[in-house]
């Protein structure tokens, strides 16, 4: 093994455990941090022009982008649990292979996914809830960021697969750069030119193309193991399957996240605009708290995958426990936070009093249970790690799915409005309860392996 590739692997194999989790969390963890600074700024720079209406179609097209995002997770969460589990085995060249396969995997994905929203826009925009006030708002936005497509794959995708080989900071890096471009160009475009939805959507996509080729530059010039090279594209040798089977199931949570919250945002839009509004902030509250769990749980993933691979099941559960509590106490930390805090962070992009309100109530009641999101993503992408196809579609399919989907409507018609918030806690605590049985059930077969 060359010196680089030892230097790299080392958290991996020997380090503590506590510095081996943070090395490869810690990154992960601000880079997500960043996507949700990303995510927060288009909201809150259209909020300071005081419409609401803008604000709300910018969260009414959000699970659109969200599915550009979702299969960029397809190819980076799978590529990354076969990649690291390869590392983990000694198959470098069969890594580098896979490596390939989801960096074209996501070029040809993305262009035909551009082609079918603008095929589609105008249906596509009413699925998602657009009313008469906000389509015009709502397609301007979208028509931008589509574009971004491709960019957005593969930028999502290589911010994963890059820690597959121990270079957590370096994916963090890309992240960073392109989110940080996003909030400086946000206030440029937004207010300084009066650019408003579109200078929100030009931002969007300027600093996907920025990350994209950020990752593009780290293959062709840095000293990966890893290869994006045509000539090495291949999906023999159970690449495709591989990959598929473990990033569609993680990448369903993602879709069905973006299926749920157009229900929801459907579902709403009965109770008018406002509520609308203040259903798409009250969901930003609770992802401060959870898109840094879920930076904690994609960044324990390449540890627990090598140590599958190379079955190393003592370093393995050493890990996973250490990951378990620190993830569980971040959680809870990050929700008190949020809920103390809740009327400064809804006022932050809602300054309507009704809009206001909603956002408010709609926090609290979707903040109950977002103390248990550090355990449930550090155990859902331990499944992943493992490489339990059937468990992560499982446990992917119910969170946001079978279980969520049916409670908006029961809960709805029990309990009015607020049924639709409190159909979330309930899916939460199901599926903590569902991931900790699979958890157990998958690791005892792994170790009769």
């Amino acid at each position: 093994m060359k010196e680089k590739e030892k230097d790299a692997l080392e958290v991996f194999e020997r380090a503590p455990i506590g510095q081996a989790v943070m090395k490869n969390t810690i990154p992960a963890m601000v880079a997500m941090l960043m996507v949700l600074i990303y995510n927060l700024a288009d909201t809150f720079f259209i909020g300071q022009t005081k419409d609401a209406l803008m604000v709300a179609s910018v969260s009414l097209v959000t699970p659109a982008f969200l599915l550009f995002m979702a299969i960029g997770t397809v190819f980076g969460i799978g590529g990354t649990s076969v990649i690291s589990r390869a590392m983990g085995e000694g198959r470098r060249d069969y890594a580098k292979k896979v490596c390939a396969f989801c960096m074209w995997g996501c070029v040809a994905v993305g262009i035909v996914m551009v082609i079918f929203i603008f095929a589609f826009m105008d249906p596509i925009l009413k699925l998602l809830g657009a009313s008469a006030n906000t389509m015009d708002y709502a397609k301007e936005y979208l028509s931008i960021v589509t574009i971004a497509g491709p960019f957005v794959l593969i930028s999502n995708c290589y911010a994963n697969i890059i820690r597959s080989e121990g270079k957590a900071g370096m994916a963090m890096i890309g992240q960073l750069g392109g989110n940080l471009l996003n909030v400086i160009l946000d206030p440029i475009l937004i207010l300084g030119l009066g650019w408003n939805v579109a200078g929100a959507a030009i931002a969007t996509a300027v600093s996907n193309l920025i990350s994209a080729a950020y990752y593009i530059g780290y293959f062709k010039f840095g000293n990966s193991m890893l290869s994006i090279h045509l000539k090495d594209f291949s999906i023999k040798d159970n690449i495709l399957k591989g990959v598929l089977a473990i990033g569609i199931p993680a990448a369903l949570g993602d879709v069905l996240m973006s299926v749920s919250s157009i229900i929801v945002n459907g579902q709403m839009a009965k109770y008018g605009d406002m509520a609308v509004a203040g259903i798409g902030v009250a969901m930003k509250v609770t992802m401060i708290t959870g898109m840094i769990c879920i930076g904690f749980g994609q960044g324990i993933q390449p540890l627990l995958g090598y140590c599958t691979g190379a079955k190393n099941w003592k370093r393995y559960k050493e890990s996973l426990r250490f990951s378990v509590i620190f993830g569980f106490g971040l959680s809870t930390v990050m929700t008190i936070v949020c809920y103390v805090f809740d009327r400064q962070i809804v006022s932050v992009f809602l300054s309507e009093p009704e809009a206001l309100s909603y956002g408010i109530e709609f926090s609290r009641i979707l903040l109950t249970t977002s103390f248990l999101f550090g355990m449930f993503y550090v155990l859902s992408n331990a499944l992943q790690a493992m490489g339990a196809a059937t468990a992560a579609l499982i446990i992917n399919m119910s969170r946001q799915g079978l279980i969520y989907i049916p409670a908006i409507f029961i809960l709805q018609a029990v309990i009015g409005m607020d049924g639709l918030l409190w159909a979330q806690p309930v899916a939460d605590i199901l599926s903590v309860i569902l991931v900790l049985i699979l958890y157990h059930i998958t690791l005892k077969k792994q170790m009769r392996k």
